[in-house]
């Protein structure tokens, strides 16, 4: 008797729940006790209930009862993905003041899509989906789209197990059919719902996927048939497409991947303020300097050693065949053997930042009398020949010498810019202030590009075509430089700062200074180095 009850009580309270959820405007309270046909007793005690536990809330100003706070907070951390919605709310208003029409969002659901978010049109005779509503894949153009860009396997297997149901006379439940319909779809890049689950409506979807190729959901515009013809789907289908490849563009970090705990320091020294680390493949030991120390350091199996001081600041550290080149700020020299060699004074003032190719040849950028920057080869007697221009300060330079291209940071706009062959320069990308200045240029052996930004905690990496594509969390405020090594060649390591690191700001940070390591990754396999031959 008692469970009947409270079966009873769970029953009414979920009557009160979704009243309040599918009213736009909300309910007031004889509204709710009409529409439930509850006494007002039982009512008023039942919303007392959800208003405390955050599930209802009451608007002061009409009197009426909404969703709580509480309520949404529980259906974000379960469906919204913040991420997503954030990404694709812009491109849902942009298609919606295209076409006048209602645009969605969604996501798959099991074999279900599931609505996100809703962009309403412009007319009075629209699409209205309820958000949260769940429907069939097989014949929902959203449905379609995220099924056209599954792998074949798990395409394959989830309509093996669908009941297709003919929901309107266009419904398609012919299995072979469908999977021509969805091969299609994945050929022209967008899915269309031919009146397939409700008569008299159209639609045209395509799907969301993130650099990882992970299927994230489908954007989606719906309407009346008799506006969205066949022949304006045609036409809308790219502009989707366009607008869902720009949402997934924006997903290629993973907030899960931002782990601060992912690198370990790979012993206790630390500098003042450490850079220019560089693996020797010959060697199997990492070098890096502290720059303001000044001192050179060799870290390998037998642990990390200071193997040379300087009187001056390090600009510089390069491996070559002749020994480490060292750079100083009015000269540099070659260390070899423990002695150092051929030090030579620069012929064309004091660079800024080194690299150093595959065959050993350095490279350095300097300021010259215009305000230009000149970035070009360091030859033997300390001048500069002259390759590239660029109307910005360069903080650091990266070979990527499979492709024949040179990276250079501008720390100042936050930019990387893109150096090839003949002059050519042109802005790779770019990130704002607010994450950090850019510090250190790496390219792993996958030719994907990486920075760490200063103050901003975190080291990312960009795509072959300078898109975000990976934020790494480290456990200090001021990453300074970065380079891949070890036996792997895709070993990260990371230098960083402790000057001007308070006593406060180091009880969080302890590790300021040192350099560190991905703990896991020797275990990939072998890949050759793209930065610092030895």
């Amino acid at each position: 008797m008692d469970r009947a009850k409270g079966t009873a009580v769970l029953d009414k309270t979920f009557d009160i729940l979704e009243a309040i959820g599918l009213s736009t405007d909300g309910l007031d309270n004889q509204q709710l006790a009409a529409q439930l046909n509850l006494p007002r007793a039982t009512l008023y005690r039942l919303l007392a209930l959800l208003i405390e536990r955050g599930m209802v809330r009451r608007d002061a100003n009409n009197k009426c009862y909404r969703l709580g706070f509480r309520y949404l907070e529980l259906v974000r951390g379960a469906w919204m993905e913040p991420d997503l919605i954030a990404a694709a709310s812009f491109e849902l208003r942009a298609l919606r003041d295209l076409t006048g029409e209602t645009t969605y969002l969604a996501i798959r659901d099991g074999d279900q899509v599931l609505s996100l978010e809703r962009c309403d049109g412009a007319h009075s005779r629209r699409s209205a989906a309820s958000m949260g509503q769940r429907k069939a894949m097989y014949c929902t153009g959203q449905g379609k789209a995220i099924l056209s860009a599954l792998a074949d396997e798990e395409r394959r297997e989830l309509v093996k197990n669908m009941a297709l149901t003919a929901l309107t006379p266009l419904t398609i439940t012919d299995r072979n059919r469908l999977m021509t319909e969805l091969d299609v779809t994945r050929v022209r890049g967008y899915a269309v719902d031919d009146e397939e689950i409700v008569l008299g409506v159209r639609c045209v979807a395509a799907p969301v996927v993130d650099s990882a190729g992970q299927v994230r959901g489908a954007l989606s515009i719906a309407g009346p048939a008799y506006r969205l013809t066949l022949e304006r789907l045609t036409l809308l289908g790219p502009e989707v497409t366009a607008s869902a490849q720009r949402v997934g563009s924006q997903l290629a970090v993973k907030q899960a991947e931002a782990r601060p705990d992912e690198l370990q320091p790979v012993s206790s020294q630390w500098a003042f303020l450490g850079g220019h680390p560089r693996w020797s493949t010959s060697e199997k030991c990492l070098y890096w300097a502290d720059k303001l120390g000044p001192a050179v350091f060799r870290h390998g199996g037998e642990g990390t050693k200071r193997i040379l001081r300087t009187e001056k600041p390090i600009m510089g550290l390069e491996l070559t065949p002749n020994g480490l080149f060292v750079a100083l700020e009015d000269e540099y020299f070659f260390f070899d053997k423990g002695e150092v060699r051929h030090r030579t004074s620069w012929g064309f003032g004091t660079p800024t930042c080194l690299c150093c190719d595959r065959d050993g040849r350095v490279w350095a950028a300097i300021r010259m009398g215009s305000g230009q920057w000149k970035v070009g080869e360091v030859s033997r007697d300390g001048t500069l020949t002259s390759h590239w221009q660029i109307s910005e300060a360069i903080g650091a330079l990266c070979w990527d010498s499979p492709r024949q291209q040179l990276f250079a940071l501008a720390p100042e706009s936050g930019s990387v810019y893109r150096l090839r062959t003949g002059g050519e320069v042109r802005r790779f990308t770019s990130m704002p202030k607010g994450s950090g200045q850019l510090s250190g240029l790496a390219v792993d052996a996958d030719g994907s590009v990486w920075t760490a930004l200063s103050g901003g905690w975190s080291i990312v990496k960009f795509d072959h075509e300078g898109n975000l594509e990976r934020m790494l969390g480290v456990p200090v405020a001021s990453p300074t430089d970065l380079c891949f090594g070890a036996v792997d060649g895709r070993t990260l390591f990371v230098t960083s700062s402790r000057q001007a690191v308070s006593r406060q700001a180091l009880k969080n940070a302890p590790w300021s200074g040192t350099v560190m390591s991905t703990p896991a990754g020797s275990q990939g396999a072998p890949a050759p180095l793209t930065r610092g031959p030895a």
